[in-house]
C-alpha cells in the first residue's frame, strides 16, 4: 500500500503547473484578450466581428 502513496506523490509532481506557464506566448493574443475579446479558430459567431488576429495570425480575434 505504501507504493500507492509514492505513486500519488510522483503523479502530483509531474502534473503540477510550472510558474508562468499561463502567460500568453503571443503579443497579439494578449492584446486581444486584454480588450475583452476572445480568439477563435473558425469564423466568429454571428453577433461578433473579426477585429484582428491571435496566436501569431493563426486565429481570429472576435469582438462585439
Amino acid at each position: 500500500m505504501r507504493i500507492l502513496y509514492l505513486l500519488f506523490a510522483v503523479v502530483f509532481l509531474l502534473f503540477q503547473a510550472a510558474p508562468g506557464s499561463a502567460d500568453p506566448l503571443f503579443a497579439d493574443t494578449a492584446e486581444c484578450r486584454s480588450n475583452g475579446n476572445f480568439c477563435r479558430a473558425g469564423a466568429c459567431p454571428p453577433t461578433f466581428a473579426a477585429s484582428g488576429s491571435c496566436h501569431g495570425g493563426l486565429l481570429k480575434c472576435c469582438s462585439k
